[in-house]
């Protein structure tokens, strides 16, 4: 969009987004900052298999009501296009500010398209959302948040009549119905109270989410057998202002963990995230105050959840009682782990047996899920991906095949009840192999030296690369096109194969995804991100030593450093 069309844009915004106070007075503020208008009105915000996402304010550019309203009239058209009968969207949202008023507009767009509304009383965890939209036969579910985001974002996610967020090919068919409309005068909607008075929009029965707890409490490894478990060391938890609190705390009650601290500070839903700016439980800065808590009241575990509780993080002490921030990839192999030799202990590993994990997990994995005789199947980035798999599984009848589901970014799924990464259920089963290693005098630590000893010393190191506005959007496309075109070598390994993504691999979906194979069982992964202005990058690293494994990986580090910094 050129300047002159950015700046019609801004006019026509000015003179009919007047319905959110917030919007109106950020437009009059703005109003003599060239850049924040360009910023704000330079393109429209991207819609693909994440949805939505972005910074919460005025313009195409942002979330807000407008937005989400036209990108609600989208999916309404599709779903009226492809769906006879009674149609229904399930709706959930998180604590982010404006989650809420969100959900509503998006309820009263539906509402408005002869679509029934079943929506959430409260804040509920993400994959909750995505049980109602299976468990109440819904066409499609929509979940408002920015899952690990920082405060300023707000997000929209799409769900198919599965309870998998969208993949590529719905997300086009969307899109294609979102870019017909006209913002302010082909968007249909009823006032939100008016529709719960007529019954099209109606709250969801609280049995609903019981029944999704049940389903959680259902994935213990161990059933009623749980004596051969430790309960009694203490557990920290923190859901860092999000929606984890009531049903983490609920499950883990009622499978006997009674001895959980909750972080004070972060215990209660606020979408500022006042004492973690980044509510990201892969990041140390998300966990320092649960370690401070862990350190006061010698916990043997540190649990955090995301604002939507779809993502976990865990924290243990080391031989030094320093609490160590385990990566999403050790605490992956620790469960698949886990989850295979306790089938194997009891008799219950199923014909066939598969685990999932994303291309840029930790290949560490395969050699697990190899040595317990389960087949492995590599997918996109994204567990959308994940759970579109779990479904082609069940649509061959071969749902109980499905043991294991993750990726690298802490998210993990234990059975096919979601379609989505669940950190309610992920809390559950590493509590219970916390519980069941302490039993035997063994830490997590301990146990994952043991794996590192038996399948090689896999680093895996994520970077990213922030690249904001329109500047940094066309850098992260020159920065792609430089690694298609001239890495031959990196950290003084050669270059053994190049996988374009984009043209798509072993049956994949195309995507922007570049993967380079390195001599010496490395291999390295980049890819713009689909959800933040960020170009990420995975460095795979496997050698007979942590010293060997740390001193190949900084040299590819900085050799890749040169071509983006």
């Amino acid at each position: 969009m050129n300047k002159k069309q950015i700046m019609e844009q801004y006019r026509l915004w000015m003179k009919e987004a007047q319905a959110d106070i917030d919007i109106a007075e950020e437009l009059q503020n703005i109003a003599r900052d060239e850049a924040k208008i360009e910023d704000a009105f330079y393109r429209d915000l991207g819609f693909g298999t994440g949805g939505l996402r972005g910074v919460i304010g005025a313009g195409t550019n942002r979330v807000n009501i407008y937005t989400v309203a036209k990108a609600s009239q989208g999916v309404a058209d599709y779903v009226n296009k492809h769906f006879s009968g009674e149609r229904k969207i399930a709706i959930g949202y998180d604590s982010r500010v404006k989650s809420d008023l969100f959900a509503r507009m998006a309820s009263g767009v539906f509402a408005a398209n002869g679509i029934n509304v079943l929506m959430y009383e409260e804040i509920i965890p993400t994959p909750c959302l995505s049980f109602a939209v299976r468990r109440l036969n819904c066409a499609a579910g929509i979940m408002i948040t920015a899952s690990h985001n920082p405060a300023e974002y707000n997000g929209y996610k799409v769900y198919d009549a599965d309870g998998c967020q969208i993949t590529i090919k719905m997300a086009k068919e969307i899109l294609v119905e979102i870019e017909k409309l006209d913002i302010f005068k082909e968007v249909r909607s009823v006032d939100f109270d008016e529709g719960i008075r007529a019954g099209s929009i109606e709250f969801i029965s609280g049995t609903i989410y019981t029944e999704f707890i049940e389903e959680v409490k259902r994935q213990s490894m161990l059933g009623s057998s749980q004596s051969s478990l430790d309960k009694a060391s203490t557990i920290v938890y923190t859901p860092l202002n999000g929606t984890g609190l009531k049903p983490v705390l609920r499950t883990l009650t009622e499978m006997g963990y009674t001895n959980v601290t909750v972080v004070k500070e972060q215990e209660e839903p606020d979408g500022h995230f006042p004492t973690c700016p980044q509510p990201n439980p892969e990041n140390v800065q998300a966990m320092t105050l649960g370690i401070e808590y862990a350190k006061k009241n010698h916990a043997g575990l540190l649990l955090a959840t995301d604002p939507d509780c779809d993502r976990i993080g865990i924290a243990v002490k080391n031989k030094d009682g320093e609490y160590v921030l385990l990566s999403g990839n050790e605490t992956g192999v620790l469960l698949l782990d886990y989850i295979c030799s306790q089938h194997k202990k009891r008799g219950t590993m199923p014909t066939d047996p598969v685990m999932i994990k994303t291309i840029v997990t930790t290949d560490m994995a395969e050699r697990i899920a190899a040595h317990f005789g389960v087949r492995t199947i590599n997918t996109l980035t994204g567990f959308k991906f994940i759970g579109e798999q779990i479904g082609l599984l069940e649509s061959e009848g071969k749902s109980s095949s499905y043991i294991f589901g993750f990726e690298e970014s802490c998210g993990y799924l234990s059975g096919a009840y979601v379609r989505d990464k669940d950190a309610v259920g992920g809390a559950l089963l590493i509590c219970e192999m916390f519980s069941y290693y302490k039993a035997k005098g063994v830490t997590l630590l301990q146990r994952l030296e043991e794996l590192y000893q038996r399948f090689g010393f896999g680093l895996n190191t994520l970077y990213s690369f922030e690249f904001q506005g329109e500047t940094g959007s066309k850098n992260m496309q020159r920065i792609m096109e430089l690694f298609r075109r001239e890495i031959h070598c990196l950290g003084g390994k050669n270059v053994l194969k190049r996988l374009d993504y984009a043209k798509g691999v072993d049956g994949l979906p195309k995507s922007d995804v570049l993967k380079f194979v390195l001599d010496g069982s490395c291999s390295v992964v980049v890819r713009p991100s689909g959800t933040e202005p960020k170009l990420k990058v995975y460095t795979f690293v496997s050698a007979d030593s942590w010293e060997e494994a740390t001193r190949k990986e900084e040299e590819i580090a900085k050799s890749l450093k040169r071509y983006i910094v």
